[in-house]
């Protein structure tokens, strides 16, 4: 795969299979003595297993692709194959290893148009294989942190989780007042393994890009590094679902769990119970009467509002922390946001440059795009930029990403690109702030909701993201001005945009609808007859 630089020794290979082979002998002679303990448990089994998958992937690609000519059809296809082994081996070390490697793996796989489609269609299913503590660990942990038995503490609490990630899982339950409550509980290793394990995937990485020079990944480690302790820490889980809540108030649409803080701790969170389906799951909308359109525009006012108006993202929106309820009483749909752990707060600087780039996307002006891309960081690679954004052609974002829907053709050509400029791709995600990787990892989340509710790329979405990014700028600019006449200035220039994309939106929902084309045809009647 000479384009990620693999023209490396295949010595070095080898001697990394030595190393993992040293490994992993150690391995089974420590726990020889430990029969009745879980392997997993032991750090010498962790890195062993580690050791030896990340050399077996790097000789699979040193020896693979070596004498076949690149940019041949051939090679193309031996190269999609290396990404699928290399994907399916990563998954089963994250399987394996569980806690942090799950947390990552389920990273990686959320980047579908950033890294090849093998590698994000593999992971994928990490978000159904987290690991489930026994019911002596949750006892454990509840005793530890709360001080009493789970039947002290609930009437009732369901041994079987709703779900199960890679830091926790969560337990229906009713307090003894007969509140329903959710209980979310840390699986008791990760505390102490997840330090260790980030050290161990900082150092392969660094001994992978020795051998791969254009191997450019050490900012998923810096991310994991920073992020992980906050979302092991269950009451700043607790700090920002009241935050949001009270941030986005006037979403009547929205709701947030509570939070019930005498019953929480750094390990465990009692949240008021909410149950929907999941948002990517057309088939129960459609079931319940729920309109799809509606919860895609609401899903993408909600961020927009988070993104360009507040500075203050959820930023781990797959389809199992987002539901959707419809009320049997008022016939309104929900949107139920859960899982509060993982938030990126933007600088007011890179906010401000955000919005201005993607009004420049909207507006197709090209200049202004190749302006904020630099000054966020993608310097001669704002092209690549672009199109990683939005996730369309470099074509479209020239012609304007509002102009037209996705295409089949289109999606398959990014995601192919994914494939081929992944060396520009990693350059680049090293090079941009470290407040843009968690938002490019949650744009193509939502980008993953959208197509299953087939819903993406409407002219809405647009037109919201274009209110949200008048409003913050305009926000921003009074804040700077000490001038009387130039505030009103401001908002009458605020107002009269907003009141363009109102007329717009109208002019939109007239030609899609049976009064618009009555209108339209009497009008062009009329301009006939004259």
């Amino acid at each position: 795969m000479e384009e990620m630089g693999i023209e490396g020794s295949p010595v070095m290979a080898r001697r990394a299979l030595k190393l993992a082979s040293l490994a992993a002998a150690a391995s089974g002679i420590y726990l020889y003595g430990n029969k009745f303990m879980d392997p997993n448990d032991f750090g010498v089994v962790r890195v062993g297993r580690a050791i030896a998958t990340t050399a077996v992937i790097t000789y699979d690609y040193l020896t693979s692709l070596r004498n076949v000519p690149y940019g041949s059809e051939e090679y193309d296809f031996l190269k999609s194959q290396v990404h699928l082994r290399s994907a399916e081996r990563l998954r089963e070390l994250c399987c394996a290893n569980r806690g942090t490697f799950i947390k990552v793996g389920q990273h990686l796989g959320a980047l579908d148009y950033l890294l090849p489609e093998e590698y994000t269609r593999t992971l994928k299913v990490l978000h159904s294989q987290a690991p489930q503590s026994t019911r002596q660990e949750i006892e454990q942990v509840i005793r530890e942190d709360l001080g009493k038995e789970i039947k002290e503490l609930f009437v009732s609490f369901e041994d079987t989780p709703l779900g199960a990630a890679s830091l926790a899982q969560v337990h229906k339950a009713v307090l003894q007042d007969g509140r329903t409550v959710a209980v979310k509980i840390q699986h008791p290793k990760v505390q102490a393994q997840s330090s260790k394990d980030i050290f161990l995937m900082e150092v392969l990485l660094l001994v992978v890009k020795q051998i791969f020079p254009d191997f450019e990944f050490m900012w998923l480690v810096e991310e994991a590094k920073k992020n992980l302790p906050l979302e092991l820490d269950f009451l700043n889980e607790g700090r920002n679902a009241e935050k949001v809540a009270q941030m986005l108030k006037n979403f009547e649409f929205l709701k947030v769990p509570r939070i019930y803080w005498e019953l929480s701790t750094r390990r465990v969170l009692l949240m008021e119970f909410m149950e929907g389906g999941q948002v990517n799951d057309k088939a129960y909308m459609e079931k319940n009467g729920i309109d799809v359109n509606e919860i895609s525009r609401n899903l993408g006012k909600l961020y927009s509002e988070m993104i360009f108006v507040n500075g203050f993202v959820h930023c781990d929106p797959h389809p199992g922390n987002v539901l959707v309820k419809k009320c049997p009483d008022s016939g309104k749909a929900y949107i139920i946001l859960l899982d509060h752990g993982l938030y990126q707060v933007l600088s007011e600087s890179f906010r401000m440059d955000y919005c201005r780039l993607w009004q420049a996307l909207i507006k197709a002006d090209m200049k202004r795009v190749q302006k904020y891309s630099r000054r966020l960081g993608a310097g001669d690679l704002y092209p690549l930029f672009a199109c990683m954004l939005t996730a369309r052609s470099w074509e479209s974002v020239n012609r304007g990403i509002d102009q037209s829907p996705v295409s089949a053709s289109e999606d398959v050509e990014i995601r192919s690109n994914a494939a081929a400029y992944l060396p520009q791709i990693t350059q680049l995600l090293n090079n941009v702030p470290r407040q843009m990787l968690l938002l490019l990892k949650t744009n193509d989340l939502l980008r993953g909701i959208e197509s299953a509710l087939h819903t993406r790329a409407s002219a809405s979405s647009f037109l919201n993201m274009s209110r949200c990014c008048i409003r913050a700028v305009s926000t921003y600019q009074r804040s700077k001005s000490h001038s009387l006449y130039r505030r009103v200035h401001i908002s009458l220039t605020e107002a009269l945009s907003l009141w363009q994309i109102n007329l717009y939106e109208l002019f939109l929902w007239l030609k899609g609808s049976r009064l618009g084309s009555w209108v339209i045809a009497f009008l062009s009647r009329m301009h006939h007859s004259t």
